[in-house]
């Protein structure tokens, strides 16, 4: 898929979802970043917004990017009306093509998937290689099929947090596994009532040197 047939296919996915007022951050982001000192982080496929508000609340000068123009406007809209608008970079970019900025204490991509081919391990690795010393990639995908997910397929296959963590080639002299588990949770659908039991495939690479 073109770059400007992924940003139809998100924008149409987002603008029929009612712009949340509220959105919340993702479970295993503040899980997983709530201890770490602020600093900058770059939020690959900010979606409803609820990972980049929480961060910049917490002090974070965030970069946000989405493929979609009508996330990352809402995004921006949201950030103003919170006052949040000099702490949250909102913006509309495809990163199969390339990545913003060029040093982060953190970035993080949450259920980084799409109906379509991408070169995912290259987009991480990339990533990667974008953190300071002592920085940190935090990637959380899908382990199951929730009730709203795209994806409907009961053959799919999942890969583990090591298949992903093996698939980027990051050297262990310099990048370490920190964390690569898979965890169960009840998780909240798109529209704010669906409930269901879902696994998360957690992994959590920090950058040494």
């Amino acid at each position: 898929m073109e770059q400007t047939d992924a940003a139809t296919y998100w924008d149409k996915v987002y603008a029929e979802r009612p712009a949340p007022d509220a959105p919340r951050p993702n479970a295993r982001l503040v899980e997983h970043v709530s201890d770490l000192t602020p600093g900058d982080v770059l939020d690959i496929g900010c979606g409803g917004g609820g990972d980049a508000l929480w961060l910049a609340g917490r002090g974070w000068q965030v970069t946000a990017v989405d493929v979609s123009d009508v996330a990352a406007t809402r995004l921006g809209r949201l950030a103003r009306a919170r006052g949040l608008g000099d702490r949250i970079t909102a913006a509309r970019h495809d990163v199969r093509a390339s990545l913003p900025g060029t040093a982060y204490d953190l970035v993080t991509a949450h259920y980084f998937h799409a109906p379509y081919e991408q070169d995912r391990a290259a987009v991480l690795r990339s990533a990667a290689h974008l953190l300071r010393p002592d920085g940190r990639l935090l990637v959380v995908d899908h382990g199951s099929t929730a009730p709203w997910s795209w994806n409907q397929d009961p053959d799919v296959r999942f890969p583990t947090p090591e298949e992903v963590a093996a698939s980027l080639r990051l050297p262990p002299a310099q990048w370490a596994v920190e964390r690569a588990e898979k965890a169960r949770r009840v998780a909240v659908g798109p529209d704010g009532t669906t409930t269901a039991k879902v696994v998360d495939h957690v992994l959590l690479i920090r950058r040494n040197r």
